[in-house]
Formats: structure tokens, sequence, C-alpha cells
């Protein structure tokens, strides 16, 4: 079966974010993911140490972390494409290269940001270009794939990032150490046949990610086939860590992993 990994952004969210990774630990997950874990871009040295000695304590293994994205709980859903965050973006991957290199994290999502109604399109998919290869370049000594995402439709703004095929080709232009996550509660929102993309997909995919639909509950609360999704993946030779990224529905929401 495939390696779990607890999304703590979403899961054990009744208690503050240092002592979620116990709280995973304690529900036998061996590594953990998140979005961005501070309020700003470039946090300060006591933030950061503070993050990766609560890791160390609770004995568990970063395998992802978001790109400062902006301001996520106001609507916005990345800056790799804003020409005027460059500066933001910078910053953030300096720290974010001092985190992975603490950690052995080696893959960081990087939410591509919402259309701009004064910025070209074109201008906005160079900028993301050239700030996803800045990415791939400054942490690529560490070993880390810097994903792009598809999100749903209509729900994060004019995101124009919707499908398996939009992500590969933002990938593909960034070239080397950019690769694409595989969401499968975005994908299936956006009308993608999820258990056949992974079975097509799932070896030359970068990272995977679950929660069902509707609802962004744990898997068996919605419309996806999980067990026919784990079975394609399973067989596709994917290797790396499913990010557990979703909204539990009750106290007992890891029953399904037993099952």
């Amino acid at each position: 079966m495939p390696r779990f990994a607890a999304n703590v952004s979403l899961l054990f969210s009744e208690v503050p974010l240092p002592e979620r990774f116990r709280h995973a630990r304690d529900a036998g997950f061996e590594a953990v993911e998140c979005w961005w874990p501070f309020a700003t871009p470039d946090p300060d040295a006591a933030q950061v140490g503070a993050f990766v000695d609560a890791l160390a304590a609770a004995d568990v293994r970063l395998t992802g972390l978001n790109l400062w994205a902006g301001d996520m709980p106001g609507g916005e859903r990345g800056v790799i494409s804003h020409p005027d965050r460059a500066d933001e973006l910078r910053r953030n991957l300096a720290v974010l290269r001092s985190i992975v290199g603490a950690t052995g994290c080696d893959r960081v999502n990087a939410l591509y940001g919402q259309r701009l109604p004064d910025v070209p399109a074109a201008v906005q998919d160079e900028t993301a270009t050239r700030h996803l290869r800045l990415a791939a370049d400054t942490l690529a000594d560490a070993g880390v794939t810097v994903l792009v995402e598809p999100l749903t439709r209509g729900e994060n703004g004019d995101y124009p990032i919707l499908t398996l095929d939009d992500a590969r080709a933002v990938a593909d232009r960034a070239g080397d150490g950019v690769g694409v996550l595989f969401d499968a509660y975005h994908l299936h929102n956006n009308g993608a046949d999820v258990v056949a993309d992974i079975a097509r997909h799932g070896a030359t995919v970068d990272h995977v990610q679950i929660a069902d639909s509707p609802g962004r509950g744990e898997p068996g609360t919605g419309t996806i086939d999980y067990p026919a999704f784990f079975d394609a993946l399973d067989a596709s030779g994917y290797p790396g860590w499913t990010g557990c990224e979703y909204r539990p529905t009750t106290t007992d929401h890891l029953t399904w992993l037993t099952r």
C-alpha cells in the first residue's frame, strides 16, 4: 500500500501546529507535510528553529512543504506567476533552503497564483517559468523537486492550472527539477477519472495527495473510488509518499487506513 503522510495544515487542527507533529506520530504516521506554516515569507531564525525542532522532537519526517503562497486565508493561491511578488519569493526561497537542508524535505509545492486583471496572461506565464526555474535551481543541491498543482475550478479564483496536462506543460517549460502534483480531490472536481489517470501516470507524477469529493473529507466520505485508486497507485509503480490532505469529518477519521 502507499506510504501515507499526514498533512498537518488540515489534520489534527484542534491543537497548535507544533503539537500536530506529535499527534500525527501517535496516530501512526511516520511522515508529515504542510502548507507554508508562517505568516510571512521570511520568518526569523527563532520561528524556523522552533518548527524544525518540533519535527525532530516528534520523530516525524517532513516530506512536503508549500512555498509562500501569499494571503491564503484572504483567497490568494500563490505568487509564482505574479511579477510584482518576486522579492517575496526570493526572501521565501532563502528561508525554505534552510528548512529543507535541516529536514531533508524533498517536495516543495509552488502554487501558481491567480490571473491578474492588469497583467497579460503571457507575461504571467513567462514570470512563472522564470520563478520556477529560480526555485528549482535554489533547491537543487538539496535534492528538492518543485511541484506544480492543479486546483479546483471556481473555488480558487481565476487559477489557470486545472488539469494534469496544464501542470505538465508548466513543468516542462520550467525544466529539470520541476514536476507535477497529482491531487485526486482537485482533479476529480475538474472532471478527471482519477483512477484511470493514476494508473496511466502514477510512475511519472512527483507527488500524490488525497481527499474525497465532494466535501474534502477522508476517503470513503465522497464519490471517489479510493480502494480502486490505491490499487491503481500501487500497480503504477509510484514510489513516493501520499499526502492525506483532507478535512476530517469525524473524530475517528483514520479508520479508513485500517480498512
